[in-house]
């Protein structure tokens, strides 16, 4: 493993949970923090760096989780090595540098990207609802990623960046860090998009990069319309962001709340599913889905070209708005 960050705490339980695999090192500049995931999941040998992790122990595949301006580094790195590489998104720091590095690593290694949102178990029910044409014909769709995050509590701290500090000091921060999952996702369950328009926004001075977003997108081929608001400083909603998403159909409307999965129509259908088990399982999904394809030789759903795709509406969005971070 690469890195023993934030989100280590998710990928290291669902190695944990495949069969035939094990997590033998870990590395990371940070030595406690390396020491502390080593110690808590059992892994054998910890390193300062990916260099001395790849000369002193055998590996089969790295799974990448450090910060987002060293992956293209480490993907290489692996791919010198011939090993199987599942590197957290985004492969780059922006499409220029992830097309590059798909153009150059393309038939050398298996490389699959993390994207795990779209396998969280909700969205995969909604998926085979979907596949099932029980709404008919899609007529629109909407996307709300809402919270209060980024305003100071009774406590005058946000708990966004409680949470996650390095939300401070990103440049590109809720389109590329958070809504690319949402893309990402709703490239999975209805195909491809182009962007008609898009705004950015900064509502407080302790981050430099955007909270807001409005994505305005029409699916390839129908043009039906995709309306997305991501807003981390909305007043009235709980400090936690949930999705929402409303898909109006012909036949039929899916409403998905959170975890809460609806079909309101002639055949109704509801399903709820716990937030905190589905949001591990994603990661576990993933995970075991590049064992799986790895092993076999399949490809991946969400392999390097796939992700293109997403990092495209990606750069739109910061094109089309013309936002640019506040440096410090």
């Amino acid at each position: 493993m690469v890195g023993a960050g934030w989100v280590t705490q998710y990928h290291l339980p669902g190695w944990l949970a495949v069969d035939g695999a094990e997590v033998v090192a870990i590395c990371d500049p940070d030595r406690d923090a390396a020491a502390a995931r080593a110690e808590a999941f059992g892994i054998g040998a910890r390193f300062d760096t990916i260099e001395a992790m790849l000369e002193g122990t055998e590996l089969d595949a790295l799974d990448i989780c450090s910060p987002r301006q060293h992956h293209a580094p480490h993907i290489r790195a692996g791919a010198e090595r011939g090993l199987a590489l599942l590197c957290q998104k985004p492969l780059g720091v922006d499409l220029a540098e992830a097309e590059a590095l798909v153009a150059e690593t393309r038939g050398r290694v298996p490389l699959m990207v993390h994207e795990n949102w779209r396998f969280r178990p909700y969205y995969r029910r909604l998926g085979s609802w979907l596949r099932e044409d029980l709404i008919g014909e899609i007529v629109s769709i909407r996307f709300e990623f809402h919270s209060s995050g980024m305003l100071p509590g009774p406590d005058g701290l946000r708990p966004a960046l409680v949470r996650q500090p390095f939300f401070r000091s990103l440049d590109r921060l809720l389109v590329m860090e958070v809504l690319i999952h949402h893309l990402d996702t709703l490239r999975f369950l209805f195909g491809e998009f182009d962007l008609v328009a898009a705004r950015l926004g900064r509502s407080n001075d302790e981050i430099i990069g955007e909270d807001s977003a409005i994505l305005t997108l029409a699916r390839r081929g129908d043009g039906v319309p995709l309306s997305i608001s991501g807003n981390l400083a909305v007043h009235g909603a709980p400090p936690a962001p949930a999705d929402r998403l409303c898909i109006h159909g012909t036949a039929g409307t899916i409403l998905l709340e959170g975890a809460d999965l609806r079909l309101v129509g002639k055949h109704p259908l509801h399903e709820a599913f716990d937030p905190g088990e589905s949001y591990q399982a994603a990661y576990g999904a993933a995970i075991r889905h590049f064992v799986e394809q790895t092993r076999s030789g399949a490809a991946f759903e969400t392999g390097p070209e796939d992700n293109l795709e997403t990092l495209r509406l990606v750069e739109g969005a910061y094109a089309l708005s013309g936002f640019e971070a506040r440096m410090r």
